[in-house]
C-alpha cells in the first residue's frame, strides 16, 4: 500500500505576457523620464547663474583714469665732426603778415567745432524738489546744472557734476545733447571738492541716443601753460550746451583743502557766478573741471577751472562706488629751504585740523610735521595725498609725526581711524 501512495506534483504555469500593460508602462516611464528631464534642464538653466554668482562672483569692471607717463626730453647734441667747420645757420627775416578778419573767422569756426563736438559729452542735470507755495499747495521746484559722460561701463552711464547741482533733490533728471531725458541716481560724492558722480542705467537710453552721444576723454593738464587756447563746455554762462572760448591766464594758483591741495587754472572767459562744465584743450581733451567755488578772484567773474590730472584720483574712486578716505588735515610740504631755514623736521606740515575729524580725534595739532604713515616716508604733500587715496574707511592706520615743545621737535605716533567727509 505504501507502493501505492504519490505526492502529488504541482507545475507552474507561466503566466501570459499582457503586451498591451507592458507597452503602457513603457510608455509611462518614458513620459516621466522626459518630465524630469524637463524639469531637472529648466532648474539647472534657473539657478546656474546664482550658483555660479555664489561660487565665482563676477567681479565688476574697475574704471580707471591714468596719466600719460612724462618722458624726459631727448638732449640735441650738435652733429660735428672732428677739424670741420660747422656752416652758421642761415638767418631767414620775414615780414610779420596780419590775420585777416576772413582767416581770423576761420580760426574761430575750427574752435567751435570742437566745442560742438564735446557737446556730445555734456548732458543737463535736472534736479526736481517738491516744495509747497504760500497756500500749503504742493508743486514741483527744478534746478538745472550741467555734467560730464566720464565712462561707459555697460550697465551704466557715469556723469560727473556738482554735488550742489543736485542737492536735496526728490528726483535727478538726465538730458542728453538730442533731448531724450531719463532718470538717474547719485552714485557717490566727496564732500571735500564737492564733486559727484550720477549714473544712468543704459536700457533707458535709445539707440538713437546711443549714436549722438559721446564719453569724455580725460586728458592731462601737466603741460598746461599760459597763453594756451581753450574752451569752457557744459554750462560756463548758466545755459546748457554754452560755448567760450579763451585763454589759460594763470597755471600757479594752489588751493588747499581738506588731505589734498589742487592747482587752479584762470583764464580769460568771463561767465556766469554759477558756470559748471569743463575746460577742454583743442584736441576735445579736458584738462579742467569748473568749480567756481574754487575761483581765486571771487569779485570777478572770469571762470576758473581745477586741474583734471590732480582730481582724477578723486574721480576714479567715485566712478568705481568707493568713497574718498578722509583725515581732516590741511597740509604742506616742509622743503628743504624751509626745514633749514625754521629748524624744522622735513616731512607734511600740518596747517590745519579740521573739527569733529579724524586727525583731530587721535590728537593732531597744527603745526605738527607728519614723516611716516603705516612705516612709509612722506617727504612731500604729493606723497600723503596718493597715499591717503590708497586707504579705506574705517581702517586705523599709524602715523609718526614730530610735534615742537618748549625746545625742540618731539617724535609722537598716533592711529587714526579713516573717516569720510559728508
Amino acid at each position: 500500500m505504501a507502493d501505492d501512495f504519490q505526492f502529488i506534483r504541482e507545475t507552474r504555469k507561466e503566466k501570459p505576457l499582457n503586451r498591451k500593460r507592458l507597452f503602457q508602462h513603457m510608455l509611462e516611464t518614458v513620459l516621466l523620464a522626459v518630465i524630469f528631464g524637463a524639469v531637472g534642464c529648466l532648474t539647472f538653466v534657473l539657478l546656474k547663474p546664482r550658483i555660479e554668482q555664489y561660487f565665482m562672483p563676477e567681479e565688476k569692471p574697475q574704471i580707471s583714469f591714468t596719466e600719460p607717463e612724462q618722458t624726459p626730453d631727448e638732449e640735441v647734441t650738435p652733429d660735428t665732426k672732428d677739424d670741420e667747420k660747422s656752416e652758421p645757420e642761415k638767418v631767414i627775416i620775414e615780414k610779420p603778415a596780419s590775420m585777416d578778419l576772413a582767416e581770423y573767422q576761420a580760426l574761430q569756426n575750427k574752435m567751435y567745432a570742437v566745442g560742438r563736438e564735446a557737446d556730445k559729452f555734456i548732458v543737463s542735470v535736472t534736479n526736481v524738489k517738491n516744495d509747497t507755495d504760500i497756500f500749503n499747495t504742493p508743486y514741483e521746484n527744478k534746478g538745472i546744472g550741467s555734467g560730464v559722460i566720464i565712462a561707459n561701463t555697460g550697465e551704466y552711464l557715469l556723469i560727473l557734476t556738482e554735488k550742489k547741482t543736485i542737492q536735496g533733490a526728490a528726483s535727478i533728471r538726465v538730458t542728453f545733447v538730442d533731448d531724450q531725458t531719463v532718470k538717474a541716481e547719485l552714485q557717490q560724492y566727496d564732500g571735500n571738492t564737492g564733486i559727484a558722480v550720477l549714473r544712468v542705467n543704459t536700457r533707458a537710453i535709445g539707440d538713437d541716443t546711443r549714436d549722438q552721444i559721446a564719453v569724455a576723454t580725460l586728458g592731462t593738464s601737466v603741460g598746461v601753460s599760459q597763453g594756451q587756447m581753450v574752451l569752457a563746455v557744459g554750462s560756463p554762462i548758466g545755459t546748457i550746451h554754452s560755448i567760450l572760448t579763451g585763454n589759460i591766464t594763470s597755471n600757479r594758483n594752489s588751493i588747499s583743502t581738506m588731505d589734498c591741495n589742487y592747482t587752479v587754472f584762470t583764464t580769460d572767459m568771463v561767465g556766469s557766478a554759477n558756470a559748471g562744465g569743463a575746460l577742454i584743450n583743442t584736441e576735445g581733451e579736458i584738462i579742467g573741471f569748473i568749480l567756481q567755488d574754487y575761483n581765486m578772484q571771487k569779485e570777478q567773474t572770469t571762470l576758473a577751472a581745477v586741474s583734471i590730472s590732480e582730481l582724477k584720483g578723486v574721480i576714479e574712486l567715485l566712478s568705481n562706488d568707493k568713497p574718498v578716505p578722509y583725515l581732516g588735515m590741511r597740509i604742506s610740504t616742509v622743503t628743504d629751504e624751509i626745514s633749514e631755514t625754521y629748524q624744522m623736521p622735513k616731512g607734511v606740515y600740518v596747517r590745519e585740523v579740521a573739527l569733529d575729524s579724524p586727525a583731530m580725534a587721535a590728537g593732531f595739532q597744527s603745526g605738527d610735521v607728519i614723516t611716516k604713515i603705516n612705516g612709509v616716508s612722506i617727504a612731500a604733500a604729493e606723497d600723503y595725498e596718493k597715499l591717503v587715496r590708497t586707504l579705506s574707511v574705517e581702517e586705523v592706520i599709524h602715523i609718526t609725526y614730530e610735534r615742537q615743545d618748549a625746545e625742540n621737535y618731539i617724535s609722537l605716533e598716533s592711529d587714526v581711524r579713516v573717516g569720510v567727509l559728508e
